[in-house]
């Protein structure tokens, strides 16, 4: 059963107060949800929130430490405030969602391939703040994962094959996929090639509709040292895909 944050509720109440969080702070017992060998899995409260009428999905594969630490922050800030538990699942999802040098890269690729002018708004920017009914983000795996205490990049094991991390993507991922309303409309952007490996092979099983997956994009991480690059070698084809898209 998937969990939220009336789960840890209570280990969230007993945090001290801060804007973020260090390792030690969080990536402890209370949240731990399962670990197979290196591999440990932490509790993080920005997956819960869902725009089931999103046009635009925005796929990454776990939430790093840095949007776990964020949105953990939220989560105890909005618990210090009384506010609803709805209202801080949605907070968690503002604040944590492709937080840092991450969002401004996605923006900024996103921008460059031409996405606002199809959608009608001035800015991929928008989507994250204004516009965000269009938007949708979410991780292959909702919560944190980590290998070695390290943030997992998805090719070590490759997610495909750990049963572990599999079960997340057909249990957790493909359920909140299907919740979308017109689902097969939307534009998937898997954030590099982890992602879309995985959504590759999903769309060959029939789970999910064809040619809606923007292919090519790289991972917007600042430590992915191929990602001009790859943006580069693959952005008329991205271009070419969204401008062939219907779009109504």
């Amino acid at each position: 059963m998937k969990k939220t944050l009336i789960d840890y509720k209570d280990a969230i109440d007993k945090l001290t107060l801060k804007e973020k969080y260090e390792k030690q702070e969080i990536l402890t017992k209370e949240f731990l949800i399962e670990k197979d060998g290196d591999i440990e899995i932490y509790y993080a409260p920005h997956n819960e929130y869902r725009n089931i009428r999103a046009r635009i999905f925005i796929i990454g594969i776990t939430p790093g430490f840095q949007q776990m630490s964020t949105a953990i922050a939220t989560a105890k800030k909005g618990l210090n405030l009384k506010f609803p538990i709805e209202q801080i699942q949605y907070e968690c999802k503002v604040a944590g969602r492709f937080s840092g040098v991450i969002r401004k890269n996605i923006i900024q690729m996103l921008d460059e391939l031409e996405l606002p002018s199809l959608l009608g708004i001035n800015s991929t920017s928008d989507l994250f703040s204004s516009k965000d009914e269009l938007l949708h983000t979410v991780s292959l795996i909702p919560y944190s994962v980590f290998l070695k205490k390290q943030n997992y990049s998805g090719h070590t094991p490759k997610l495909l094959k750990s049963n572990l991390l599999t079960k997340y993507i057909y249990e957790n991922f493909l359920e909140e996929y299907n919740t979308l309303k017109e689902k097969e409309k939307v534009l998937l952007i898997p954030l590099g090639r982890a992602v879309e490996e995985v959504l590759i092979q999903l769309e060959g099983e029939g789970l999910i509709s064809k040619n809606q997956i923007l292919l090519g994009f790289p991972h917007p991480s600042g430590a992915n040292v191929n990602r001009i690059t790859q943006f580069q070698d693959n952005k008329l084809k991205m271009m070419d895909y969204l401008q062939k898209r219907v779009w109504s």
